[in-house]
């Protein structure tokens, strides 16, 4: 992939780093990230060494470098929220309250951190529509 991106003419130098750096988990996604969240919704973690750059619309399903790059495409999260969010096993609708998939126990969410899983804030707009995407296509119901 990132390959592809360095041979794509239709792009710049600069754009192009840009991107390759994003995938690599370094550079401007998560610097545009950190300017929509400042912690993990889900356990409250702030501390950066522990939270992940986590895509809503998964980097391989964005459209354009656009989306890819895009802060409110994404949520900072500890390991464990990552890793249910991306797994569809979690979502949230458009006011913050959390999905929680039919394929996962509640119990096992708590052993892996998340504390009482009710509401985590209202999202932006921009966000919303990463989301709707998410709970469409990610989300296991």
């Amino acid at each position: 992939l990132e390959q592809a991106i360095l041979n794509d003419t239709s792009i710049s130098a600069t754009e192009k780093k840009a991107v390759v750096n994003a995938r690599r988990g370094q550079g401007k996604f998560k610097s545009n990230l950190e300017q929509v969240e400042s912690k993990c919704r889900l356990t409250g973690v702030s501390d950066r060494r522990f939270l992940i750059a986590s895509h809503i619309k998964a980097w391989s399903e964005c459209d354009t470098n656009a989306e890819r790059l895009d802060g409110y495409n994404g949520l900072l999260m500890s390991p464990s929220a990552d890793r249910l969010f991306d797994r569809g096993f979690i979502s949230f609708d458009d006011n913050g309250d959390v999905l929680i998939s039919s394929r996962i126990e509640v119990g096992l969410l708590l052993e892996l951190g998340m504390k009482e899983l009710t509401n985590v804030g209202p999202f932006r707009e921009k966000q919303r529509q990463y989301l709707k995407f998410h709970r469409t296509v990610i989300f296991k119901t």
